[in-house]
């Protein structure tokens, strides 16, 4: 056990506000924005709000406080912390750290079109029929054509939702065309990725305070313009509107806590090795509540933002709101530029959009590859230099098949299965190994100690019931729906295999692959007694 305030020479961050600045930056993502505000539309609008609420304060809080507990109590990345709690749970800590892997590696794909929409945006250069521009230009549908390549690319469309002609039979396994401008997008975000991660926390610290502060500018300026935009109204009721009767059926629940576990960025590793970094005396419990609601506040901006725009188009094309109601890319790449296009300065309001997606999306990114860089860092003892740029030219490396043709396709199916299966086993992982072998008294009593207010038993009953059964369910739902028919538009099972479920294997037996290599003397020399620092 180490000693209380025994110097370990690890990096802090520079201030308590610039560790709440990067936790919420991580936290809140493009999920705030492009799904939030549709879940909670077609789960019950008003009283999808109660059970994300409930679910935010019985799951999602309490697995930050646990996850601070871990990292600040080893002063490790989860592999490390894995480790400390018993040496051979460290693959387990990789496990965690590998999904977070995978996520960043199509996170900046996304960014990537992000990016080519902001320049866009200066021309408007999807003109006045943006879904033609989206499948033309930017994912390379130029032709209409019975082959594989033009499928491919046609699968992509449906996966976010698209209309594509009928007479394109399914067999997406060619690459499709080549997007070179959505491969120097690509270059651009690792980049800045790797930029704002340079120096670990010292340059997190300071590159957050532009990179949550600007989109959350943005965004109070699109709940002005939309709640106050002709039309707004009437979106507002869809997304708002409780349908009280909701609460009644699972799904609706199921749907709250899988939101909140994707957004909170929980199971990861990356909050592990945020509060990994915090002083000594840090306010675990305090900084929990400040991120759980700071996060879940800018999802329900984010949806007012959303909703108005969207009675705007309904009352512009004189269609019920339902019918132009999206979630994901279909939302972001042809719903909200046909909306800018008429806006007063849609230059302005385009550029300001997608500055705000980008900015959203680089903390998520930058904390997916910290969580990693950290973690080998922690391992073998690299230099911020090398980890960062080993693990950020990887991630490119295998980022580039998603650039082509049928790229939103498979990036669908791998974003599905990371989400609802592979960080599923994590949080559930964490949850039994707190709970019941390191025991959730334990933890709490250390989190109370530090913190101004204390979290009572209930936080054992979230940790040890409520959040397992939660996912139980969860993962129990997803499996039994892959039983009745693959994931994925095409319907093929080979792709669901490849792009699903062996990708999530793979990331577990990476973790046991990592935990038996051979790292730096410390590295190898930390036992379970390392637990509980200075408590």
């Amino acid at each position: 056990m180490s000693g209380a305030g025994e110097p370990t020479g690890r990096e802090h961050w520079a201030s308590r506000r610039a560790f709440i600045l990067a936790a919420i930056g991580s936290a809140i993502g493009l999920g705030n924005i492009w799904r939030f505000p549709y879940i909670c539309y077609e789960y019950g609008g008003g009283a999808f709000l109660l059970a994300f609420v409930v679910a935010l304060f019985t799951a999602g809080i309490p697995l930050l406080i646990l996850e601070f507990g871990i990292g600040h109590s080893t002063e490790g990345t989860a592999p490390k912390a894995m480790r400390k709690i018993h040496p051979k749970l460290e693959w387990f800590g990789w496990a965690a750290t590998g999904v977070g892997f995978v996520i960043c590696t199509y996170y900046a794909v996304i960014m990537s079109y992000c990016a080519n929409y902001a320049w866009h945006s200066l021309t408007l250069a999807w003109g006045s029929d943006p879904s033609a521009f989206f499948y033309n230009d930017v994912i390379g549908l130029t032709t209409v054509r019975a082959d594989s390549v033009a499928t491919a690319a046609a699968d992509s469309l449906r996966a976010i939702g698209a209309q594509v002609p009928a007479e394109l039979v399914a067999k997406p396994w060619s690459l499709g065309p080549f997007m070179p401008w959505l491969f120097v997008g690509l270059a651009i975000s690792w980049v800045w990725i790797v930029l704002s991660i340079w120096k670990g926390t010292k340059t997190v610290g300071k590159v957050v305070y532009v990179t949550v502060l600007v989109p959350w500018a943005i965004l109070i300026i699109f709940v002005v313009r939309g709640v106050t935009l002709p039309g707004a109204g009437e979106g507002l009721h869809f997304y708002l509107h409780p349908v009280f009767g909701e609460l009644l059926k699972p799904g609706v629940w199921l749907a709250a806590y899988t939101q909140v576990f994707f957004s909170l960025s929980v199971g990861f590793g990356i909050m592990i090795a945020y509060s990994s970094f915090l002083p000594r005396k840090s306010d675990i419990v305090k900084n929990a509540f400040l991120i759980g609601i700071g996060d879940a506040l800018t999802a329900f901006l984010g949806g007012l933002a959303v909703f108005g725009a969207l009675g705007y188009k309904a009352h512009l094309s004189g269609l019920p709101v339902e019918d132009v109601v999206q979630s994901g890319p279909g939302l972001t790449f042809i719903t909200y530029p046909d909306i800018i296009n008429n806006l007063p300065m849609p230059h302005l309001f385009g550029i300001l959009f997608f500055l705000m997606l980008l900015t959203l999306a680089i903390d998520s990114a930058f904390s997916l590859v910290e969580a990693v860089a950290a973690a080998a860092r922690d391992k073998w003892g690299w230099s911020h230099r090398r980890a960062n740029l080993t693990v950020a030219s990887i991630a490119l490396l295998l980022g580039v098949p998603l650039i082509f043709g049928v790229g939103l396709h498979w990036l669908d199916i791998v974003d599905r299965f990371m989400n609802q299966v592979g960080l599923s086993l994590v949080v559930f992982g964490e949850c039994l190994l707190i709970g019941y072998y390191f025991k959730s008294e334990r933890m709490r009593n250390y989190v109370n100690n530090l913190s101004d207010f204390s979290v009572g038993k209930w936080w054992n009953v979230c940790i040890m019931v409520i959040t397992p059964v939660a996912i139980l369910c969860l993962l129990g739902a997803e499996i039994v729906a892959r039983f009745k028919e693959p994931y994925g538009d095409a319907g093929l099972r080979s792709q669901e295999f490849v792009f699903g479920w062996l990708i999530v294997i793979l990331v577990f037996v990476g973790g046991l692959l990592l935990a038996r290599t051979r790292g730096r003397k410390e590295s190898q020399s930390v036992g379970s007694a390392g637990v509980d620092r200075g408590a």
